[in-house]
């Protein structure tokens, strides 16, 4: 079931990666972007956890929060 719900957030992340993301302006104030970063955690850690590590980045990639080289950990 994990690996499912892993290859089904992958699918996801490939879809915008590859076909939304072109289509809107760059906008992402950290290093790696959120999406590069979201499939590495999900890759690492697995739906769950990784899913949680990147729903974290990403409400912090607003204007007035952070920005630089966040690495997954």
């Amino acid at each position: 079931m994990s690996y499912l719900f892993r290859q089904f957030l992958l699918g996801l992340l490939w879809i915008y990666r590859h076909l939304i993301s072109p289509l809107t302006p760059a906008s992402c104030r950290y290093t790696p972007t959120c999406s590069a970063y979201a499939v590495e955690a999900v890759t690492k850690y697995g739906p769950w956890r990784g899913g949680h590590l990147a729903l974290r980045r990403i409400s912090r990639c607003h204007p007035w929060g952070g920005h630089g080289h966040d690495p997954v950990p």
